[in-house]
């Protein structure tokens, strides 16, 4: 029971850590632009993808068949997909109600776009608090696995927190949020971090299956991310190079970290 709670704070610490310190950083910047936010998110799309590569799978794939490894991975990517159609449909739905009251109130351009600023910053807000789940379920069955193997998760998670979370606070405080309410919804996202860590210490210590299943299960989710959101919308907000460098600084950083 110690021990579970032991890697319950480490992934709390290491998960709000990470979003806290990136959110203050967000609300301290006065300005940023396309090509700043498209770095940012290719250096955490490149950051993950070396704990995908280095960490996570070649962990499972230790300690369990190739087919568990998939299987895994595919749970991953399928609750990925299914929560990623979950905030669409409640994002649409009062998108609708939004523009029925702009219509009335013949809002000006100015506030729309503060508003729809808001509106991506709430959205990133709930795919982060989605997705450190996940993280924290590989913090959590990787302290289960071997000690190295969740504290080198534990801090190259938090590495990866810190630009996700200026990518969630530059929108909100540029839609008219205060910044003390910005670093609160920060801190929120990076809760599920330490509940995710809970989950995967206890069904870790069930069998070396389920430990691999839950690193693969992370892995696969990271992939989706990585694949379907940050990498995606870090070429449409920028389409130069700042892009590419971003995401190689984010991958030969979590190579270190994954070796320190």
């Amino acid at each position: 029971m110690e021990t579970i709670i032991k890697t319950t704070l480490i992934g709390l610490f290491f998960g709000t850590f990470g979003t806290t310190l990136g959110g203050i950083i967000g609300v301290r910047l006065k300005k940023s632009s396309n090509k700043f936010l498209s770095f940012i998110l290719s250096f955490a799309s490149g950051l993950m993808t070396a704990i995908i590569c280095f960490e996570l799978v070649p962990e499972a794939m230790e300690i369990a068949s190739l087919p568990m490894v998939i299987l895994g991975m595919l749970l991953g990517i399928i609750m990925m997909i299914i929560c990623e159609i979950f905030v669409d449909n409640l994002f649409q739905k009062r998108e609708k109600a939004v523009n029925i009251k702009v219509k009335k109130s013949k809002e000006s351009d100015k506030g729309i776009q503060k508003r729809n600023l808001l509106k991506t910053g709430m959205i990133v807000s709930i795919g982060l608090a989605i997705h450190n789940f996940p993280e924290g379920l590989a913090i959590g069955s990787g302290f289960e696995a071997s000690l190295k193997l969740g504290l080198s998760l534990a801090i190259a998670i938090c590495f990866h927190d810190i630009p996700e979370g200026i990518s969630m606070a530059v929108p909100m405080k540029n839609g008219g949020m205060k910044p003390s309410k910005v670093i609160y919804y920060v801190v929120l996202s990076g809760i599920t971090t330490g509940v995710g860590a809970l989950f995967g210490a206890l069904v870790g210590g069930i069998s070396q299956d389920i430990i691999a299943i839950c690193l693969a299960f992370a892995a696969g989710a990271m992939i989706y991310i990585v694949s379907g959101e940050l990498t995606p919308e870090s070429n449409k907000l920028y389409q130069g190079r700042m892009s590419a460098i971003g995401n190689i600084l984010g991958f030969i950083i979590g190579v270190f970290a994954m070796n320190v």
